[in-house]
């Protein structure tokens, strides 16, 4: 009986890995960027984390690298997924609403002001996403992929739930319909999507005199952290000055973050990794079959994450998810 399970394990398994491979060449056939990609920032981040290492024993080829690689080289057919859904949630989020409200006193900024507002509007609208995504447990399990990681360093920014990358559909929404051009609305986009791949370096640089200016590695590691009272803090992707705003500003003067990855048990490899946060959704020609039930199923979980956003937007400053969710801690 035990050899039959470990045969169907190890054969499952087999398949699984056979599958991920044609996904990756299905995604270099389309464009091979990311191979591109890897190359560049193993080029120009791994001789500093050598030089300045964050984490003296870590090595280059730590546990589950070949997860995050493979992120990264399937990112361009992951990408086309996460576009689809990122125009769906970028619609049903309703950001567009208020951009149309807002964009008659846009028109009347002077253009030479029009950057400085955009990065201001659209760091603070990913802030309150990027939020969302860590405090809504629906959510949560999408990002928890990001944050499944143990080890933080120049490959760990490629992992990520392709429908985790919907993140910054709201703010694209909100500041193109409020009059904001493409190409700002663009460039802010990728110049968040490029430095959060940095963010992650395994560099023991502090550079304290910039901590409560603009967010460092520093910053971001303490976001990554798995240690309980840095649980929920720095969401910022630009400026930290909304986390010392809204009550979510954590960085420690006497220790720095030494635990990576989340609480849950979340598998290994991609394609599991893709299915975790699906598993407890119905097949998906079960709403086609059923579309009245559908409808209701998606108005009563639309309600649902309307809730938790406002129990997010107003919970006690420094409140952690077993405060919140005390039978659900995420």
């Amino acid at each position: 009986m035990e050899e039959s399970i470990g045969f169907k394990t190890r054969l499952f398994s087999m398949i699984l890995r056979i599958l991920t491979l044609l996904m990756i060449a299905g995604a270099l056939y389309i464009s091979t960027d990311g191979i591109f990609i890897v190359l560049l920032l193993f080029i120009l981040v791994v001789p500093f984390e050598k030089l300045f290492p964050r984490h003296k024993g870590q090595k280059i080829r730590r546990p589950h690298l070949d997860t995050d690689i493979g992120y990264a080289l399937a990112s361009p057919l992951l990408g086309l997924l996460t576009g689809f859904v990122a125009i769906l949630v970028g619609i049903l989020s309703l950001a567009w609403i208020p951009g149309l409200l807002v964009r008659p006193y846009v028109e009347q900024i002077p253009a030479e002001y029009m950057p400085l507002i955009g990065i201001l509007l659209f760091d603070a609208l990913v802030y309150w996403t990027h939020r969302f995504y860590h405090e809504i447990p629906v959510l949560w399990r999408f990002h928890a992929i990001h944050h499944s990681t143990e080890h933080l360093d120049w490959a760990s920014g490629f992992r990520g739930h392709p429908l985790d990358g919907t993140i910054l559909a709201p703010a694209f929404v909100f500041l193109v319909t409020a009059g904001f051009s493409f190409e700002l609305t663009g460039a802010l986009a990728a110049a968040q999507l490029i430095l959060g791949l940095f963010l992650h370096a395994n560099v023991r640089w502090r550079m304290k005199w910039l901590h409560r200016l603009i967010i460092t590695p520093e910053f971001h590691h303490w976001h990554h952290t798995n240690e309980r009272d840095a649980i929920w803090t720095n969401y910022s992707t630009f400026l930290p000055i909304w986390d010392q705003l809204f009550g979510t500003y954590f960085m420690p003067k006497d220790r720095r973050p030494q635990v990576y990855g989340v609480s849950e048990e979340i598998p290994v490899g991609i394609l599991r990794q893709l299915r975790y946060p699906l598993a407890s959704w119905k097949n998906p020609l079960w709403y086609v079959l059923h579309p009245f039930q559908s409808m209701k199923r998606t108005f009563k979980f639309a309600w649902k994450i309307l809730k938790a956003m406002r129990k997010s937007m107003f919970r006690k400053r420094g409140s952690k998810p077993w405060d919140v969710y005390p039978n659900n801690p995420l």
